[in-house]
């Protein structure tokens, strides 16, 4: 069940399901940033190869194990200081250490939307007591 549920919902449903089961919210939050600037820390990390490359690092060689070693501290600096500067803006902007629900429909469902979801469930049964009482 749960290599059906990671292949059918999106890491940011999973963060919010958890969220929603009441899980810590510092550990919601930390997940749902990571998610959030993963391909930024991924794309830095790749202009910072090219770079080094380009300045005829070869990372073949263990010998060059060092210009390796100080590229993934520099990488954790230019993330940190990213990462202080996205809070700084984010207080800025009136953030209060919640995420706000994101696009309409976050909140309760409604009784209607209770009603519209239960009508496939509801179709199945029928059929099933009709194929009974019909065999």
């Amino acid at each position: 069940m749960s290599l059906v549920l990671a292949a059918t919902t999106t890491s940011r449903d999973l963060i919010v399901g958890l969220d929603r089961l009441r899980c810590p919210q510092i550990l919601t939050q930390i997940a749902m940033f990571m998610v959030r600037y993963l391909d930024v820390l991924v794309g830095e990390a790749r202009r910072m190869r090219v770079a080094r490359i380009s300045r005829g690092d070869d990372p073949r060689f263990l010998w060059q194990v060092r210009g390796f070693a100080a590229g993934i501290g520099a990488l954790f600096l230019r993330a940190f200081e990213r990462g202080e500067r996205v809070y700084l803006a984010m207080l800025s902007r009136g953030y209060t250490g919640r995420m706000p629900p994101a696009g309409p429909g976050t909140g309760v469902a409604s009784a209607g939307q209770w009603l519209l979801a239960a009508t496939v469930p509801v179709a199945a049964a029928g059929v099933g007591v009709t194929a009974v009482l019909l065999s």
